[in-house]
C-alpha cells in the first residue's frame, strides 16, 4: 500500500526540515570526537601551504614554485579556494580548525543527504542508510580539498537526480553550485560528466511528446554549467588542469586512493556490492536502462578508483531511491500550504538556532588546542633540520616527506601533485625507491644533481643508498634516513 502525504502539520513540517539537520549535526560532532583520523595524509601540509602562499600573495600560483625538478613550469592550483579556507583556520600549534572545518563539511553532507532522501525514505531508516555510507567512505576522509567539495557534489547531483525523477530540466540554481565545485575541487568534471547520464535518464523517462523539448532544456542546462565551471580565477584552464591527472595511464594504479578496488578480504564496500545483487534478485525491483546505466557508471568508477568509493556509497542510494520507494509503495509526497508553511518556517528556524547554538558550546568545550595531533608518519624534522644546517639544496626524497619539505620552505624533489610531476618521471621514482631499478635510482640521482638523499628507514632505497660509491650515511633516526656525497664534508650522526 502506498504512502502518500499530501497534506501535513506544521510539526510534519518541521521535522522535514529539522531532522537532515539534527543528522547533520550528529555527524559533525562525531567527526568531531575522532578528528585525529582526518590528520593522517601528508598531502594536507602541501595543501595548507599553498593557502597560505595565496594569501600572503594575494595572487594565485601559475608555475611550480615548491619543486626543483619543475620549477617554473605551468602549473595551477584547481583546490584554491579549498586551500585558501584550509590556511585561514589553520594554526600550527592547533589543528582544532582544520578539524572542525572537514567535520563541518561532512556533517553539511549527512544533512543534505537526509534531505534528499527524505521523500522515500523516513528519518530513522535514512540514518539507518547513512551510518554505513560514512563509515564506507572514512578511507578518503582526510582534511584536503575533496572533503570542503563534498556536500557541494552532493547536493548539485542530487538536484540533478530530483529533476530527472520530476522529468523536468534542472533548476538554474545549480549553476552556482558547479562554480562553486570547480573552486573547491577539480572533482567537478565527474559533475558535468553526469549531465548528461541523468538527463539521458530524465528524457528517456518522459513522454515521447516531451522529449524534444526537455532535451534542448538540459543541453543548454549543460552548456551553461560547462560555462559556470570555467568561472574560476584560472577561466578554462581550471578544466584541463583537472583533466590531467586522468592521462597518467598506469601510474593511477600505483598511487593509494587511485588504486582499483582490493577484494582480497571482504570489506564494507565489498558487501554492500553483494548485498545490493542480492536485494535486486529477492525483491524484483526493476530499473530502466537508463538507471541501470548510472547505477553501473557508479559501480565502474568505485571499482577503478578508491577514492571514487565515498561518491558510489552517498549517490547510489539517490540512484535507487525512488525506483525502490514506488516497488514497496513507500513515497512521500509532502506538501506545505499558506499559514502552515509560514509556522513551519518559524518552528524550523528556532530549533535550527538552538541545535548551532548547542553545537557551537561543543565545538569550545571539546575542540581545545593540542586536542588534535597529525597521526601519519612522524615528520623527519631532526634530519631536515640538519640538512638546513648544510645548506642541501637538491634534496632526493620520497613524495610524502616532499609534502613535509614544502612546509619547511624546501623545494623538492616529488611531493603529491603527481599530475605535475608526469606519468613517466613519477614511474621512475616509483622504481627507484622500490629498489626495483637501481639504474633508474643512479640516473636520477645524477640528472638532477642530488646532493643529498632523505628517505624513510622502511623503503628499499635507503638500504641501496649504503652500497653506492660516492655516496654515505650521514643521519639515521627512526623515522629518516640521510645520505651525502662522499666527498662532502662531514661527520656522521645518529641520534641515539
Amino acid at each position: 500500500m502506498s504512502v502518500s502525504i499530501t497534506g501535513t502539520t506544521p510539526a510534519r513540517g518541521v521535522a522535514r526540515w529539522i531532522l537532515p539537520f539534527c543528522i547533520g549535526a550528529g555527524a559533525y560532532l562525531f567527526f568531531l570526537g575522532v578528528g585525529d583520523i582526518m590528520l593522517r595524509d601528508s598531502d594536507t601540509l602541501w595543501q595548507i601551504k599553498i593557502g597560505q602562499w595565496i594569501l600572503e600573495h594575494r595572487a594565485l600560483p601559475t608555475n611550480d614554485i615548491y619543486s626543483f625538478t619543475r620549477d617554473g613550469e605551468p602549473w595551477i592550483s584547481s583546490s584554491w579556494l579549498s586551500q585558501v579556507l584550509f590556511a585561514l583556520v589553520y594554526e600550527p600549534s592547533n589543528w582544532a580548525g582544520v578539524v572542525i572545518l572537514t567535520s563541518l563539511a561532512i556533517g553539511a553532507t549527512a544533512a543534505i543527504f537526509a534531505h534528499l532522501i527524505d521523500p522515500y525514505l523516513d528519518p530513522a531508516r535514512a540514518l539507518l542508510l547513512l551510518a554505513p555510507i560514512l563509515v564506507m567512505s572514512m578511507g578518503h576522509f582526510f582534511a584536503r580539498p575533496h572533503m570542503l567539495a563534498l556536500p557541494v557534489m552532493l547536493a548539485f547531483v542530487g538536484g540533478l537526480l530530483a529533476a530527472a525523477d520530476r522529468r523536468t530540466a534542472p533548476s538554474w540554481l545549480l549553476l552556482p553550485l558547479m562554480a562553486l565545485w570547480a573552486n573547491l575541487h577539480g572533482g567537478f568534471v565527474m559533475g558535468l560528466a553526469l549531465i548528461g547520464a541523468v538527463g539521458l535518464d530524465a528524457i528517456a523517462s518522459a513522454d515521447r511528446k516531451d522529449r524534444f523539448e526537455l532535451a534542448a532544456r538540459w543541453t543548454v542546462f549543460g552548456l551553461a554549467a560547462l560555462a559556470a565551471s570555467c568561472c574560476t580565477p584560472y577561466g578554462w584552464n581550471t578544466l584541463l588542469a583537472s583533466t590531467k591527472i586522468l592521462s597518467l595511464g598506469k601510474l593511477l594504479s600505483m598511487i593509494g586512493e587511485w588504486r582499483p578496488a582490493d577484494f582480497s578480504s571482504l570489506d564494507l564496500f565489498g558487501a554492500s556490492l553483494l548485498g545490493l545483487i542480492a536485494i535486486g534478485y529477492y525483491s524484483g525491483v526493476v530499473l530502466t536502462w537508463t538507471r541501470i546505466l548510472l547505477l553501473l557508471g557508479l559501480v565502474w568508477a568505485a571499482l577503478s578508483h578508491f577514492r571514487n568509493i565515498e561518491v558510489f556509497a552517498l549517490l547510489t542510494p539517490l540512484v535507487l531511491s525512488k525506483p525502490f520507494a514506488e516497488h514497496f509503495g513507500m513515497t512521500r509526497a509532502v506538501a506545505l500550504r499558506g499559514a502552515e508553511t509560514r509556522s513551519s518556517f518559524a518552528l524550523t528556524a528556532t530549533a535550527a538556532l538552538a541545535i548551532v547554538a548547542a553545537g557551537w558550546s561543543i565545538t569550545r568545550t571539546y575542540a581545545t588546542p593540542h586536542r588534535y595531533a597529525f597521526i601519519s608518519e612522524p615528520s623527519p624534522a631532526a634530519a631536515v633540520d640538519l640538512l638546513e644546517r648544510r645548506h642541501a639544496q637538491r634534496i632526493f626524497s620520497t613524495a610524502p616527506i616532499g609534502g613535509y619539505l614544502v612546509t619547511r620552505n624546501i623545494k623538492t624533489f616529488i611531493d603529491g601533485r603527481a599530475e605535475l610531476y608526469g606519468e613517466q618521471f613519477v614511474l621512475d621514482y616509483f622504481d627507484a625507491v622500490e629498489g626495483k631499478n637501481v639504474e633508474t635510482l643512479l640516473r636520477l640521482l645524477e640528472t638532477y644533481r642530488i646532493d643529498a638523499t632523505l628517505l624513510n628507514r622502511t623503503v628499499p632505497a635507503s638500504r641501496i643508498m649504503d652500497h653506492l660509491p660516492g655516496w654515505k650515511r650521514l643521519y639515521a633516526d627512526d623515522i629518516a634516513v640521510v645520505h651525502v656525497r662522499g666527498d662532502a664534508p662531514a661527520k656522521p650522526a645518529t641520534s641515539q
